[in-house]
């Protein structure tokens, strides 16, 4: 690795170029400290974590006149220059803490004031909601910043869990993640980037660990321009001061209420244990984490296909059933040789395994249609099916046959990630950040697939196992500046990610006759992929009197080459583009705000979407990506409102989205029993939405909140040849109500809903989920327990599952996922100290995109 990364950094000449110009230009006059100036840091008094876009103003104490003012950056630092040598004093502010005020004093050279604690303000929230003195939201200009402790139904569960609640963010049956209706978010851990599956990454992080979630809807050009929803940022927590902080959770599931005839139970367990340690320069962090948790489900299908007269139905019933286990273990070194200095070294390491069991039963039948009979649609057959409980009588039956499907898939992933952090602030408070890190993931698994006949399932019609292997190696370095110039902060930096991700794919048949196992080279391969970046980027931020802005300009080269084994070819493609950003912030009055933003943005394909040949799944049901698939370019546009009065809050905010070359995972026919899903461009896809929120307190002791998100999506483009205008509105709501009765007892009453929706080939059912959880703490709330009743449903109604449907001549499909409900557990919390900021840990930067 290291024979092709720093020469690739260091002398890619576009980008080379362009960012030594920038850093010549600029960096040398940070060196020398202006006459005449002050810098400091502003910190959030709880947290000790560093606050920004809080406002200092300077002003003149014979008149109290405004001289100048600035925003801080996002370390919380900033530098005001060229101040008259006359008495001033400055003000410090941001909405919902309390301002501090200064004593008089005269600038004639460099000031550094140091650290300003700001308190959070309980009585006047302008941009905050507290509770008992507790932040739960704040409203910045590029993003929302969300206290997770306030979603009990979370407790003991993982971040999924926690964003379900977010008033922009739905999750459906199969555990897919939406923000504002798309799923191609960037996932950030402590502000790292991380470039994997948001599903997989987000269920590796234990909810109790997690101290607040950002959501950066429209980012600046100092972010990763991927995700084409914009990005998710979890913050995990800390010790505050010299001493050691310990948090520790024990999860309990009780026995399923409800077997779903699976043949094994489903056991929910896990615990895990965060502990830091501080002194002097020195901080030392850990974890440990172990989670099993199952899901018992069933799964009600029905497809049909019409090919050549013949119509071909095969209903299916039977089990969906998930078995995982996650555990790891991770570590963290901060050194602090000065104020102005910190070293950091990270290390994760650890197993997953999720295990799919598909057991289904199969009844498929076989008919000519006649002339007589003529052929009346695929979705007019499951229509009669439906009604009647069994396959049309039509026509001349030439077949049927019923079989059992055992079919198992397992997902592995074995992986080490090490990762090393630079931070320096120079005297005029500039700072320069260098960061890196490598990866190594050997991602896989085998899938068994066994066709028995019924009801004597101990004679095999067909027995088939596929295998593959794919290690993963990423690597990527940073390195960013910033400081001030004049009154506004100026950020810029380069970056370089590598990733090399080969491939072999091994499909077996089972010889029944000689009892040997036979290659399959239909669907036997091997793919080698390989992407490289290079990117550079600036911005400016600042404001004048109430009024907030930043803007930027992202410049990205990349490369990515495709190698398939069989038959040997190479799919490359290059691309250079530009990623600006532009937001704006004005405060109408201290208790409410506007603000609006635009940002470009890109959604690449993972290794799984551009496999070009087909990977059996189950018995109905293959995949296959596509080698020349396009990145997505995506426009995000925004405008949204905040208002506070007395304990309550209120937000909306009207956004566009404008996505090019949009991907979606099709149908097609593969056979006359099994169709190919297949990844491909469609076109161009639309999202026109409004986002809304509201915290309130209609006594003192509860708290009511509700989420929404309504959005019109469309899909215009072609697909195989066939040209598509596909059009609906979907919303969604997530509420919670939360009553204390006292300060150590409260329950809250949860609910997520999201609508039904429309795709390219058919649409997806509603899905919603109750919860009800009861919390007690004792010892002064160092050991918290909570009892939990997830996916409520008593048979009352269908909570927890979801049907999904496609179709297109010539074939019809449709499931309904069945997953488990009324499950109870009980989480038992115990916390050393207080939790404060971040805790520094490695996460993952590529392989768990791919681990799926």
């Amino acid at each position: 690795m290291a024979n092709y990364f720093f020469p690739q950094v260091l002398f890619h000449p576009l980008i080379f170029r362009h960012f030594l110009f920038v850093f010549i230009a600029v960096v040398p006059s940070s060196l020398s400290a202006q006459n005449g100036s002050l810098t400091g840091r502003v910190l959030d008094a709880d947290s000790q974590s560093a606050m920004e876009y809080a406002t200092i103003s300077i002003y003149h104490t014979s008149d109290s006149s405004l001289i100048t003012g600035t925003i801080t950056d996002e370390g919380g630092i900033f530098t005001v220059d060229q101040l008259p040598v006359t008495p001033i004093y400055y003000v410090v502010q941001f909405i919902g803490y309390q301002s501090f005020s200064s004593d008089v004093l005269t600038v004639d050279t460099e000031v550094n004031l140091g650290d300003i604690i700001l308190k959070i303000n309980s009585g006047d929230l302008d941009e905050v909601v507290v509770t008992s003195k507790a932040l739960t939201a704040a409203y910045k200009l590029d993003k929302q910043v969300y206290d997770t402790k306030q979603f009990k139904n979370a407790v003991g569960g993982n971040a999924s869990d926690v964003l379900k609640n977010l008033p922009s963010v739905s999750v459906d049956a199969v555990g897919e993640i939406s923000v504002r209706g798309a799923n191609g978010f960037q996932v950030m851990i402590n502000g790292r980037p991380v470039q994997g599956d948001p599903r997989t990454i987000l269920s590796q992080i234990s909810a109790n660990s997690i101290h607040d979630i950002e959501i950066v809807t429209a980012p600046s050009a100092k972010y990763d321009p991927d995700g084409n929803a914009g990005i998710i940022n979890i913050k995990t927590s800390k010790a505050l001061e010299d001493g050691n902080y310990l948090v520790a959770n024990v999860l309990m599931g009780l026995p399923s209420i409800e077997s779903y005839d699976n043949q094994n139970n489903a056991p929910r367990y896990g615990a895990d244990i965060t502990y830091n340690t501080k002194k002097g320069k020195w901080d030392f962090s850990g974890a440990l984490d172990y989670r099993r948790y199952d899901i018992s489900g069933r799964r009600v299908g029905y497809v049909n296909t019409y090919i050549d007269e013949i119509l071909t139905e095969f209903p299916s019933f039977g089990e969906r059933s998930f078995d995982e286990i996650n555990y790891s273990a991770r570590g963290a070194v901060n050194f602090s040789p000065s104020n102005n200095e910190t070293w950091s070294l990270g290390i994760y390491a650890g197993k997953r395994t999720k295990d799919r069991t598909a057991d289904i039963l199969y009844q498929n039948q076989q008919r000519v249609l006649i002339p007589q009979d003529q052929f009346l649609g695929t979705e007019v057959y499951y229509d009669l099916y439906r009604q009647k409980g069994d396959v049309y009588d039509g026509g001349t039956r030439l077949n049927s046959l019923t079989f059992f499907n055992e079919n198992l898939r397992i997902r592995k992933s074995d992986f080490l990630i090490a990762s090393f952090d630079y931070a320096h602030t120079f005297r005029d408070q500039s700072r320069l950040k260098i960061s890196s890190l490598y990866e190594r993931t050997i991602l896989g698994g085998p899938t068994d697939n066994a066709n028995l006949r019924y009801p004597n399932i101990s004679e095999v019609y067909q027995l088939q196992v596929n295998d593959n292997v794919n290690p993963l190696d990423g690597v990527r370095a940073q390195i960013d500046y910033s400081r001030k110039i004049g009154e506004n902060s100026w950020e810029s930096g380069y970056q370089f990610r590598h990733l090399s991700h080969p491939g072999d794919f091994e499909y077996f048949d089972r010889d029944l006759q000689n009892q040997v196992w036979v290659e399959n080279p239909q669907f036997t391969n091997a793919i080698d992929l390989t992407r490289s970046i290079h990117s550079v980027y600036s911005q400016i931020s600042g404001m004048v009197d109430h009024f907030h802005y930043t803007g930027g300009l992202r410049l990205e080269h990349f490369d990515r080459k495709v190698g398939i084994e069989r038959p040997e070819e190479v799919y490359s493609l290059s691309s250079l583009n530009l990623f600006p950003s532009i937001l704006f912030g004005f405060d109408l009055t201290e208790s409410s705000k506007i603000k609006a933003g635009y940002s470009k943005r890109i959604e690449r394909t993972t290794t799984f979407k551009m496999t070009p040949f087909p990977e059996r799944e189950h018995s109905e049901t293959l995949e296959q990506g596509d080698a020349e698939l396009l990145p997505e370019y995506i426009d995000l546009m925004e405008l949204g409102y905040v208002k506070y009065w007395g304990d309550n809050s209120f937000f909306t905010t009207v956004y566009y989205r404008n996505v090019q070359n949009v991907i979606n995972r099709v149908n097609t026919v593969f056979n006359d029993t099994i169709l190919n899903r297949i990844y491909t461009n469609v076109g161009r896809a639309q999202a026109i939405g409004v986002e809304l929120g509201a915290t309130v307190y209609p006594i003192d002791k509860w708290q009511a909140y509700i989420g929404g998100n309504i959005y019109n999506y469309q899909i215009e483009g072609h697909l195989f040849d066939e040209e598509i205008n596909t059009s609906n509105s979907v919303y969604s709501i997530n509420a919670n109500t939360n009553y204390s009765f006292s300060p150590t007892f409260s329950m809250q009453l949860s609910f997520n809903y999201l609508s039904e929706r429309v795709t390219a080939q058919g649409r997806d059912s509603e899905f919603y989920n109750p919860s009800l959880n009861v919390r007690k703490s004792f010892w002064d709330n160092r050991l918290v327990a909570t009892l939990q009743w997830q996916n409520i449903d008593l048979g009352l109604w269908n909570a927890n599952e979801q049907r999904i449907t496609t179709y297109r001549a010539p074939f019809f499909t449709t499931t309904n996922y069945i997953y488990e409900v009324d499950i109870v557990q009980l989480n038992i919390t115990y916390h050393l100290n207080q939790v404060s900021k971040k805790v520094k840990l490695p996460e993952s930067e590529f392989g768990d995109k791919e681990f799926d």
